[in-house]
């Protein structure tokens, strides 16, 4: 395996096969790039679960001052302007570049392309794929054109343990393969590794999504932004099945209502009602379910048999938990969807450690604020991909180290994690149980244990939370239930983190 690396030295590595990395790596083309997968290619990626689509105001009557003015709104007065506007802006543009590399997005039969609502969008601007199908249909038509395109070497079944760095600047990257320890020597590494959703128990995401890539920048000294702002997706199919299966908005987008036990819908006071921005249904179902009740997503009336034929993918999933949709109520829950937060970088990708792109959602640019519009997701993650690699196609490689000796690290494991972040870091949050969290976690993130990676980035969460003394967006405190008059993000190292994280537990135990 050494000398294959070794082969592969100085070219650009991306570390993930979800929209951003694909993306990032057919961009750079024909400059070689080594893609590295911890799965197959294009396996084990929220994209591939995604099932609204993509938004982009292509709507006559839409524009991107209105997707933009739907975004802030729902970012909750956090949203980086330019960052948005850029993003949004490049929407058409996204839409186009998925085409040319193969993804065939559903058009009428006049040959336009079929718009759907969501939560909190004015327009009807979703674009999607084969229905309810479109991350899976997306990145199965990247995953051919990666196949067809010679200058991208695939690393599947590898596993990215750390990042090596010298005066503070990338030098290359730690694998393991096969149950082998080697390294790649680059000055160019771009992380595309997804979320945190394997941090919780109830998830929408792949388990094995802990927010590796944060950990890896974490380590590295880079800078990390809005970290506790954590979008709980509000219906999840509540059943026995983990991950969660995602019944999307696009379900309440043609007239599905929620409802709970009594029959009660208890969204009719909340402006937009059941398509209000996510953190308010997560949280007035969470209010439901404290209270003993059950919620159900009630799409008879506005679906009926229709279901099946316009979101083929849930309508399986609801079948496999013994739910026709077309004739019985479907029982939801709030599950984590999507992390708002990451490593801090600016609009290619860049952190703030020279060498280290992050793109995608373990990326914090500053387009979702404090809450993700829904569809934004794969937006940021196509525009940012293509963004960093004409970025780094205008770089040098430098001067490539040779590799040095690297000794094997425990392979990362979140289960010891996820019932204190489960517990802790949910929907609804106070002081007590933050404290309780930090005080737990800290041990953990400053072992050499299997722990210790997930645990980094849930302290990063825990301490991000408790700083916040307010309730914006996805991050609610119940301890601090209204917003601060004014709306500031936060940006701290994995050192400044540690810091904090030391003193509370020294109060905390003080006061115990």
């Amino acid at each position: 395996m050494t000398a294959l690396l070794g082969s592969l030295s100085g070219q650009v590595v991306v570390v993930g096969s979800g929209l951003a990395g694909m993306m990032t790596a057919l961009t750079l083309a024909p400059q070689p790039v080594v893609l590295i997968t911890r799965g197959a290619i294009g396996a084990q990626t929220s994209s591939a679960w995604a099932q609204g689509g993509i938004a982009a105001s292509l709507g006559e009557n839409d524009s991107t001052e209105l997707h933009l003015s739907d975004t802030l709104a729902a970012g909750d007065g956090l949203c980086d302007l330019q960052a948005a506007s850029e993003i949004i802006e490049e929407g058409p543009a996204v839409i186009a570049a998925l085409e040319r590399a193969g993804v065939a997005f559903d058009q009428d039969s006049q040959g336009r392309l079929v718009l759907g609502l969501e939560a909190a969008h004015s327009r009807r601007r979703i674009v999607h794929v084969s229905g309810d199908g479109s991350g899976a249909a997306i990145i199965a038509a990247l995953v051919q054109a990666i196949a067809n395109t010679p200058s991208i070497t695939t690393l599947d079944a590898t596993e990215v343990r750390s990042l090596l760095t010298q005066d503070g600047s990338v030098r290359g990257v730690v694998v393991n393969r096969g149950g082998q320890t080697a390294a790649i020597m680059t000055n160019r590494v771009v992380l595309a590794t997804g979320g945190i959703g394997g941090l919780y128990d109830a998830t929408t995401n792949p388990i094995c999504n802990f927010g590796q890539g944060i950990a890896l920048a974490a380590g590295a000294g880079a800078r990390l932004a809005d970290m506790e702002f954590v979008q709980f997706h509000p219906t999840g199919l509540d059943s026995a099945r983990r991950p969660l299966a995602l019944v999307s908005e696009a379900v309440r987008g043609e007239g599905a209502v929620l409802v709970n036990d009594r029959g009660e819908r208890f969204m009719t006071g909340f402006d937009g009602a059941e398509l209000a921005p996510r953190d308010v249904v997560a949280r007035a179902i969470s209010d439901e379910l404290s209270l003993g009740r059950r919620v159900f997503l009630d799409a008879r009336a506005a679906l009926g048999n229709r279901f099946a034929s316009r979101f083929p993918t849930i309508h399986a999933l609801c079948q496999d938990a013994g739910i026709d949709p077309a004739i019985d109520l479907i029982p939801v829950r709030p599950a984590v969807h999507y992390h708002m937060g990451g490593v801090a970088t600016d609009l290619t990708g860049r952190s703030s450690v020279p060498g280290l792109w992050v793109i995608g959602e373990a990326a914090s640019t500053g387009l979702h604020g404090a809450n993700r519009l829904a569809s934004n997701s794969l937006l940021e993650a196509a525009a940012l991909g293509i963004r960093a690699a004409r970025d780094i196609g205008a770089t040098l490689p430098g001067t490539v180290r040779s590799a040095p000796a690297v000794s094997a690290a425990p392979a990362p494991d979140a289960s010891a994690v996820r019932a204190i972040v489960s517990r802790h870091l949910g929907v609804l949050r106070n002081a007590g149980a933050l404290q309780g969290a930090i005080a737990t976690l800290l041990p953990l993130a400053e072992s050499d244990g299997p722990a210790a990676d997930p645990a980094i980035v849930a302290l990063t969460i825990a301490v991000f939370a408790m700083l916040r003394k307010e309730s914006r967006g996805a991050h609610a405190r119940t301890d601090f239930p209204l917003k601060l008059p004014v709306a500031e993000r936060r940006f701290m190292t994995f050192a400044d983190v540690l810091d904090v994280a030391h003193s509370a537990t020294h109060s905390f135990a003080r006061s115990a």
